[in-house]
């Protein structure tokens, strides 16, 4: 696919305070062009558009979350923030399901205008409540490192207060993906984490390579979160309680 492709990487969680913990993993992303989800549909035998494969992606598992229009959801939420849409084109950064399974803590759709400019990033955040908050930014500036910061607005990980700020480190995607999240609190650093990677173009050769390096990744996900919160739980850390329950938010950050 000439815009879609995968990123074959590593994920990264370090946290400072009050205790120290570190985990990393590998996985593998896909950067899709949501006008070329069909081809990639018709083209790769084991992907699927919308129905269970070895390795597809559904449209329900973000955005509105009820299987509508990704691209019209987007255009939609920039039109209401006075972001012109006019011959936009929109990529998403996700992990795609596999065997039926995706848990997506970050997703990020990128957006472009019709001069391939950089003009909103959408983080979309999700927590294992079933629960989704999106922050919306505006990009003008056309550095390939792109700087976003923002309040805490969505409870993530039960050991972390709400009263924290984000502060997002992110490459313009090329031949090289990084994402870097650091999270503050009024004392300092609480957090950092990120996401790096290298592209491969998206064929069938290449997302069956990335698939057998990692056959269950899905699964090992939303295992590690589990079983990293255990061990977080084993050194002390207390819990701190959900106070609401939501479905999809989103929110204006610039």
């Amino acid at each position: 696919m000439t815009n879609s492709c995968i990123y074959n990487g590593k994920v990264i969680h370090k946290r400072f305070k009050p205790k120290e913990h570190y985990f990393k993993y590998s996985v593998f992303s896909l950067l899709i062009d949501l006008s070329e989800l069909r081809k990639i549909d018709q083209e790769i035998s084991f992907f699927s558009l919308n129905k269970f494969n070895l390795i597809s992606f559904h449209e329900k598992d973000h955005g509105e979350r009820d299987g509508s229009s990704l691209e019209e959801w987007v255009k939609n939420n920039l039109e209401k923030n006075i972001i012109d849409t006019k011959g936009i084109k929109i990529k998403l950064l996700c992990y795609p399901r596999i065997f039926g399974y995706v848990f997506n803590p970050l997703s990020i759709f990128f957006v472009y205008n019709q001069n391939d400019k950089l003009i909103s990033i959408l983080y979309e955040v999700k927590n294992t409540f079933d629960e989704q908050h999106t922050y919306v930014f505006r990009v003008d500036s056309e550095n390939k490192l792109i700087q976003n910061n923002c309040s805490k607005k969505f409870h993530v990980s039960p050991f972390i207060e709400m009263n924290c700020k984000y502060f997002f480190r992110i490459l313009n995607p090329d031949e090289k993906l990084s994402v870097i999240i650091d999270q503050y609190d009024q004392e300092g650093k609480i957090l950092f984490a990120s996401q790096d990677g290298k592209r491969a173009n998206l064929n069938s050769s290449q997302l069956l390579k990335s698939y057998l390096k990692h056959p269950l990744m899905t699964i090992k996900i939303i295992s590690a979160i589990h079983f990293e919160a255990f061990k977080l739980w084993m050194k002390g850390i207390k819990i701190i309680k959900k106070k609401i329950k939501i479905r999809n938010n989103l929110t204006v950050e610039n």
